[in-house]
């Protein structure tokens, strides 16, 4: 008799836990949102966050397209968790038109560029979970995104579990190259006749910060607080010459960049520390979710390892394949 109560108090007791879990809030730049249950159907308007939601296990009933000719909107590390499951792929603006024709629970736009106008007319439709307002448009911490995500679906320990995984594989990289802490690190594109650099804030660079790698004091100095970027002249390089160098050089950006004129003069060139990001690395890098983030880690620890060390004569194999080697 004594073991059937103290059975039924437990049950009664874990049952009272989880009922005083929900309703949960969310604060965010546009107010408070409310979440009475655990949403069985997401839209998920943040341009990489359904990875984070696969990763759970939860296919969102839509997702935003980002870019990347792949199924369902969904890259190839993250193809698995999506299975055969159906979703809708959101291109182009918001349609709140759209999005209402699919009766969701909620939805979530932390990394989506939402407006106070548009927050304001899918709040008609169902509650909605914008970025943070300590943060910019596309500048909410990957770990943050993480940690949101698994609330507003109920399974915070299991994407606390992932996240810690992840963040302790981070950290025995860091712990097996003490080299590699407080040394410089930029990341650059070209497009459209200027320079493009990862702020300090970019979500990629603070993956790097997590590797012991920091943004060139040039850089934290020219960036705006919440920005993600910083855009520079090709006629000074100079904030990006780090001591490693990533090129992030997708969508046939590699042309322009072997073509800048002052890059053969930059020390990053001239003592082989240039690493060649392609597509997926770029892709995994951007998204920087609970599935890319092994896919990044994989293929960028080993090359930023044999350009750190500044001896032109340790090939990095991405710098040497795009032609970019000194």
């Amino acid at each position: 008799m004594m073991l059937r109560l103290a059975l039924s108090a437990l049950l009664l007791s874990s049952t009272a836990a989880v009922a005083e879990d929900w309703p949960r809030s969310f604060e965010h730049r546009f107010g408070t949102t409310v979440l009475e249950a655990p949403p069985e159907r997401v839209v998920s308007l943040s341009y990489q966050n359904h990875d984070n939601y696969l990763a759970l296990g939860i296919v969102p009933v839509a997702l935003r397209f980002w870019y990347g000719d792949y199924p369902g909107g969904v890259w190839p590390w993250a193809q698995p968790a999506l299975g055969d499951a159906a979703t809708v792929v959101l291109t182009g603006d918001i349609n709140p038109e759209q999005i209402a024709a699919l009766d969701p629970d909620v939805i979530e736009g932390m990394w989506s560029g939402m407006t106070a106008e548009e927050y304001a007319i899918l709040s008609q439709i169902a509650p909605v979970i914008a970025v943070g307002a300590e943060f910019g448009d596309y500048a909410t911490p990957w770990d943050v995104l993480i940690r949101t995500t698994g609330r507003i679906t109920g399974r915070e320990d299991e994407a606390q579990s992932q996240l810690d995984a992840i963040s302790a594989r981070m950290a025995a990289t860091a712990a097996d190259n003490p080299d590699w802490q407080g040394r410089s690190v930029a990341i650059a594109s070209f497009w459209e006749g200027s320079v493009g650099i990862g702020a300090p804030e970019d979500i990629r660079m603070s993956l790097l910060a997590a590797l012991g790698l920091t943004a060139t004091q040039a850089v934290q100095d020219m960036a705006e607080p919440g920005a993600f970027s910083v855009d520079i002249s090709p006629e000074d390089l100079s904030p990006i010459d780090a001591d490693v160098l990533i090129w992030f050089a997708d969508s046939g950006a590699g042309d322009g960049i072997r073509a800048l004129p002052l890059r053969p003069q930059m020390r990053a060139h001239i003592e082989g520390r240039e690493v060649v990001a392609d597509d997926l690395l770029v892709g995994a890098f951007s998204h920087a979710s609970l599935l890319s983030i092994p896919y990044a880690l994989d293929r960028l620890v080993p090359e930023i390892t044999l350009a750190i060390d500044g001896d032109p004569a340790t090939a990095v194999p991405s710098a040497v394949a795009a032609g970019f080697a000194p």
